[in-house]
């Protein structure tokens, strides 16, 4: 059943997002705290919790997924979502098969942003995947019951200055002296998050973006030897921290994970 929230001065992520950075926030701060007349840039915002966290008068938040920045676009004007959210399977696919059929159609934007947010809260452990064709390939999920949002205007005096793109991070009009956040895709065999994929060669290509960037720098990843070496060889200074792991072969299950953040002007 869709339910109208409270409104609240400390707004949740409004998806489920496996891998999310909610729990990142208190480290982050550290940080952030000393900059936060900067403008913050992410260029992969994933499902907002570190925007939402940090909460910056000032935002460019850009993602690889191109049907995430327009559920924030719509997010941002003021969503109200009037489509049928039950927590069925056979609707859920029905559902899925009209969002691959509508997403990417300019004329269909406001369907597709509330379809994808039905698909979000329903599919399977939070997981956000496309096969290469762009199809939206998420298998039904497990729950018992989920409560359904079908009002975020309360979202939209906070995201009113915030800028959402959708491009290549190598094309963001990022200013000198900006915060950047990045959050990449993990580096693990999983890539396939968005159509594009990101592979070893984007995380050496961002690596490298980010090591040009004049103003203060902070990257999270999992904490593999190739990472941690392409940083360090850089010249950021490393930090490790035993992360929650949110995707696992059960979904009950929760194996802590080394991830490493790397530091660069702070």
């Amino acid at each position: 059943m869709a339910v109208k929230p409270e409104q609240s001065h400390n707004l949740k992520p409004p998806l489920k997002w496996a891998g999310g950075k909610r729990w990142l926030i208190q480290y982050l701060n550290k940080y952030w705290r000393h900059h936060r007349d900067k403008r913050l840039v992410e260029p992969f915002c994933g499902g907002l919790s570190v925007a939402l966290g940090l909460n910056p008068d000032k935002a460019l938040l850009n993602d690889l997924n191109p049907a995430l920045i327009n559920f924030y676009q719509h997010l941002k004007a003021g969503l109200v979502i009037d489509i049928e959210m039950v927590n069925n399977e056979q609707v859920y696919y029905k559902s899925r098969d009209t969002f691959n059929r509508l997403n990417g159609n300019p004329e269909a934007r406001l369907m597709a942003a509330q379809l994808f947010y039905y698909l979000n809260r329903t599919g399977y452990n939070g997981l956000c995947r496309f096969n290469k064709k762009g199809g939206y390939n998420v298998p039904f999920g497990r729950y018992k019951t989920i409560n359904y949002q079908d009002d975020f205007s309360h979202y939209q005096p906070v995201l009113s200055h915030w800028q959402f793109s959708n491009v290549d991070f190598e094309q963001l009009d990022v200013a000198d002296d900006d915060f950047i956040y990045a959050d990449p895709p993990y580096d693990t065999p999983f890539r396939q998050y968005s159509q594009q994929g990101f592979d070893w060669e984007d995380q050496v290509r961002l690596a490298e973006w980010l090591s040009r960037h004049p103003g203060p720098v902070v990257l999270s990843n999992q904490a593999t030897d190739r990472i941690k070496k392409l940083y360090r060889e850089l010249g950021f200074r490393l930090r490790y921290l035993d992360a929650p792991r949110l995707i696992s072969c059960k979904g009950n299950e929760r194996q802590a994970v080394k991830e490493v953040l790397a530091l660069r002007g702070l």
